[in-house]
């Protein structure tokens, strides 16, 4: 199946700003996040949302992408199929060669070095471990090396035998005359299973699998600024490699809890703070909340309900260590619900002075009304 355009993927134009695509792969992330979402595609979108948006924050992905597409202007020959179709996933040239004419590639040989398998972990952080990050230990279960046989497969004092069938290669060669020439059809050694081994007596504690379950506890070190969806490469923490080939990796990926007051945007935060109205009107200096300590913010007479003050450098540290964002306070003016006597009379004397009572206003918008509609 060939790949969707990832301007596609991320629902943006192909001209939109580094910012545009942050935004949707923030509310795409979220939206698909295989912890949030349930459906049995989520992590499917999840995935193919996350690779669209490392292509295309990166300015060299991206202007290699806009130029090149989902192909690779680096590979030679018939390395993706003829004319660049794909044929059941990379059958290509070296592949047509062995199968004609029975040519002997490394790649196949079942006793090679093999990069053990990449592992992923989720991990629910709160607010504020994500934004200053946090050393903790995580336990994952995964395989490794059986200590009785040492990886053998086979009992303590014996080893496995060479695939009289295959002779170690792990692979089946059958012959057939076509008017073309003589054919060569290779599949897998069923005796061995392509491993090429034989093991007449099995480890008893891995039954012959050369690998044991465990439960592994891991150091983890969080950077501060981390964002929900994003992932941790924890190196060589994986499935073990098969032959002696390196292990796979650990990739956690963080899941971040609300906060009841903050709300994050990137590397900034914001939230609301209640105001009264003689605050509005008079002005005031409150004290704000913010993940680094209470700070005093000046309340300027006639503040208006929505006005949005900055606090500079008391938002989130940058993952990359690129500085760290602000801190967004919006003044929210609280209307009273409940007033005694004294206080409406206030009001209403206040109205009164200010020309603003109730009979005022509507007599004045009356006549504007009158006014609008005089020529009619």
């Amino acid at each position: 199946m060939s790949k969707r355009d990832y301007y596609e993927v991320l629902g943006v134009e192909k001209n939109a700003t580094k910012e545009e695509i942050k935004k949707a792969y923030r509310k795409l992330s979220k939206k698909y996040h295989p912890d949030i979402n349930k459906a049995p595609d989520a992590a499917e979108k999840f995935k193919e949302v996350k690779e669209a948006y490392e292509a295309l924050s990166d300015d060299q992905k991206r202007a290699h992408y806009d130029q090149f597409g989902h192909t690779d202007p680096n590979s030679q020959g018939f390395g993706g199929g003829f004319g660049g179709a794909d044929f059941g996933g990379g059958f290509g040239f070296e592949d047509i060669f062995n199968s004609f004419f029975g040519g002997g590639g490394r790649r196949n040989d079942p006793n090679a070095p093999r990069q053990g398998a990449d592992l992923q972990y989720t991990m629910t952080l709160d607010f504020e471990e994500a934004v200053f990050g946090k050393e903790t230990e995580i336990t994952i279960p995964r395989e490794e090396e059986c200590d009785t046989c040492h990886g053998t497969g086979a009992k303590p004092g014996t080893k496995p035998d060479t695939c009289p069938h295959c002779h170690g290669t792990g692979q089946m060669n059958t012959e057939q005359n076509t008017p073309f020439g003589k054919i060569v059809n290779r599949r897998v050694c069923h005796y061995c299973g392509g491993t090429g081994k034989i093991i007449k007596d099995k480890c008893r504690t891995c039954g012959g699998s050369g690998k044991v379950k465990k439960r592994r506890k891991i150091a983890v070190k969080i950077p501060a600024g981390v964002d929900d969806g994003q992932q941790l490469r924890v190196a060589g923490q994986g499935e073990p490699g098969i032959n002696g080939g390196p292990a796979g990796d650990l990739y956690v990926v963080f899941h971040i809890r609300r906060h009841e007051l903050f709300e994050r945007d990137g590397d900034d935060i914001y939230c609301e703070i209640p105001i009264t109205f003689p605050q509005a009107a008079l002005g005031d200096e409150i004290e704000v909340p913010t993940l680094h300590g209470k700070v005093k913010l000046k309340i300027p007479a006639g503040t208006q309900s929505g006005t949005k003050f900055r606090l500079r450098g008391k938002g989130v540290p940058n993952v990359h260590g690129y500085g760290t964002g602000d801190q967004h306070v919006i003044a929210n003016v609280i209307t009273p619900t409940k007033l005694t006597e004294k206080q409406k009379q206030l009001l209403r004397e206040f109205a009164e002075v200010s020309g603003a009572a109730p009979d005022a206003q509507h007599r004045s918008f009356i006549d504007k009304m009158k006014k609008a509609f005089k020529g009619d």
